[in-house]
């Protein structure tokens, strides 16, 4: 396809929301290395990123008709689709994991400190993802656009620039103005 990635990734969604099979491969040949990254920075198991990845992409398949670009990049739906899943597969794990454990977690959980995410921090990244979601959706859509492509993509001000076609001063601009915006808007969820 010759479209801007957003855009191409845009297409197979709608197509996707249409039932359209090939289209949901095409997502998956198009991003799923990158969704696979983000899930196993969550989960930090390989066999637990290839599940959730699964299930991301089950849900994808569901949850097409309801995607809406004004509100969210492709991508940035993806990642939180993906991070979702993610979570609620530790979430499932730990409760699994709970009642074979309680008698020793009661006896250690004062000696043993852990790195590993608990229910707690799950719960809590899951509320800021949600929290996230709305505030990026009251941004401007150029801000949205920009600030999203600066974090999600890791581009610089002035690939942004260059990529939007847009004056470097402007760049930096939107995207201080969006950040300021975003940690305002995230204050009212803390």
């Amino acid at each position: 396809m010759s479209l801007e990635p957003d855009a191409e990734l845009m297409d197979l969604i709608d197509r996707i929301a249409r039932r359209d099979e090939p289209a949901l491969k095409a997502l998956y040949d198009r991003t799923s290395s990158k969704l696979y990254g983000l899930s196993l920075r969550v989960v930090r198991k390989h066999e637990w990123a290839e599940d959730a990845l699964q299930e991301t992409f089950l849900q994808i398949w569901r949850n097409a008709p309801d995607y809406r670009a004004s509100l969210s990049p492709p991508m940035a739906w993806l990642g939180l689709i993906v991070r979702s899943r993610s979570l609620d597969l530790l979430r499932r794990r730990s409760a699994e994991r709970g009642h074979l454990t309680q008698e020793i977690d009661e006896v250690m959980a004062d000696t043993l400190a852990g790195d590993s995410p608990n229910p707690m921090d799950t719960s809590l990244a899951s509320q800021q993802a949600w929290a996230l979601h709305q505030c990026l959706g009251k941004l401007e859509n150029k801000q949205r656009e920009v600030v999203s492509l600066a974090y999600l993509r890791d581009l610089s001000h002035s690939e942004l620039a260059e990529q939007l076609k847009l004056p470097l001063g402007t760049v930096k601009t939107w995207i201080r103005r969006g950040l300021d915006q975003l940690r305002s808007c995230m204050a009212h969820f803390a």
